[in-house]
């Protein structure tokens, strides 16, 4: 899809950099695939300049993302937001333009998953954010860790292992001791977000009602990772941080729950060293489900809202979409770009040149729809319960632990 560029509109007439070209600013998280594509549409477009405003992790992202829209200037033409996060953007969402207005006209919300749009459509049908990736999951580990415990390690082998949780937690007894210094998982956290993010109901009701300690479903997961953790299951590391980053080069853990934009975290932390020793299959543990995935929003305060909603749109596209995959392993979220060849044919070599592509989209059609994510998700999810399970990863007592987990969600969706 090709995306012209309209004159300006709402949002002023932008900023000009040294040379008379107008900037645009993108403000985006992790690994969202899109270096060179922005120096794809520079070169479509000469008199613009892209920006990028790059953070290493999506909590700061997100607070510097409130913080500014609190005080009415600081944003990004185009700001990126994580699922986590979107229903605090769109109980704010008069401070973001409706994209079937500033847009281009052909883009229109049935070209995505229906869940997907839906997430970033107000009650009165505005659409505040396009959608670029998803998290399908699947279930990575390390072939050689996984024979020299004495595991399968072929991936048709250990789906198995990773056909319930339980027999996932199963086979970490197994391997727990097998291997010198290496542990079965990364983190709790990162092990309790992906079975949080299967069942229907999460930290929140439909009718945004806190049920941290009235569902039965976060306390069963809890009891499952705190009760491996004790079993000695767990690396320790906090995701995202340098000793889990370093934790990949080394090899201090064999599996990774591994949603679809994991596979470039992994092989960009890992390193060119461990290239083919990863592995990637198409189970999961109780079926599967999505974490993560994210959305591009145009902010009122942005300096060129329509040149913003043009980019943003381009880099939305299926063609777009398919590239950052390629790239960084950030799964499409338009249904052309899930029925593209290009995305089903596609080899990813770091992985044992496993046809990733054709993989998670398999692994998409186990998704039926997207866990409702409240007011305060994304900050129960990272600030709260992350810190919570590991503090029990470094000897807290999992009922104290609980306990200071259910009295800071409270607080935190006050």
């Amino acid at each position: 899809m090709s995306v012209a560029v309209t004159s300006c509109g709402a949002g002023g007439a932008g900023s000009r950099t040294s040379d008379g070209r107008i900037e645009l600013t993108v403000a985006t998280f992790n690994e969202f695939g899109y270096e060179e594509l922005f120096k794809e549409y520079e070169a479509a477009h000469p008199d613009i300049k892209i920006t990028q405003r790059k953070t290493g992790q999506g909590a700061p992202h997100h607070q510097n993302l409130f913080t500014k829209l609190g005080a009415g200037s600081g944003l990004a033409d185009v700001e990126a937001v994580e699922e986590g996060y979107l229903s605090q953007v769109m109980a704010r969402s008069g401070q973001f333009h409706d994209l079937t207005e500033i847009g281009p006209r052909d883009v229109t919300p049935d070209r995505w998953l229906k869940w997907k749009a839906e997430a970033a459509t107000t009650k009165d049908r505005r659409l505040i954010g396009y959608g670029t990736d998803i998290g399908p999951l699947a279930m990575c580990y390390r072939k050689d860790l996984f024979a020299e415990a004495g595991l399968p390690s072929d991936p048709d082998e250990v789906r198995q292992l990773f056909a319930t949780w339980d027999s996932y937690f199963a086979a970490g007894d197994k391997f727990v001791g097998k291997v010198s210094g290496v542990a079965w998982f990364d983190s709790a956290a990162q092990i309790f977000n992906a079975m949080h993010n299967q069942h229907d109901v999460g930290f929140y009701d439909r009718a945004d009602t806190l049920v941290v300690e009235s569902n039965p479903a976060i306390r069963s997961d809890w009891a499952a990772v705190t009760n491996a953790v004790a079993r000695g299951q767990s690396a320790k590391l906090a995701a995202f941080s340098n000793e889990w980053n370093t934790g990949f080069k080394l090899g201090r853990f064999a599996t990774k729950t591994c949603p679809s934009w994991m596979l470039g975290v992994i092989e960009t932390q890992a390193g060119p060293e461990n290239a083919g020793k990863w592995a990637v299959t198409d189970a999961f543990p109780n079926g599967g489900g999505n974490w993560g995935g994210s959305y591009l929003t145009v902010p009122k305060q942005s300096r060129d809202a329509p040149r913003a909603a043009a980019l943003a749109a381009w880099l939305t596209a299926p063609e777009q979409q398919i590239r950052a995959f390629q790239s960084k392993g950030t799964f499409p979220s338009q249904i052309d770009a899930l029925e593209n060849r290009a995305l089903l044919e596609h080899v990813n070599t770091y992985f044992d040149n496993v046809k990733a592509g054709a993989l998670f989209a398999a692994q998409v059609q186990k998704v039926k729809a997207a866990q409702h994510k409240g007011p305060a998700d994304g900050q129960i999810q990272e600030n709260v319960f992350g810190p919570a399970l590991q503090s029990v990863e470094q000897g807290k007592r999992p009922d104290e632990a609980w306990r200071t987990a259910v009295q800071e969600a409270q607080k935190a969706a006050k």
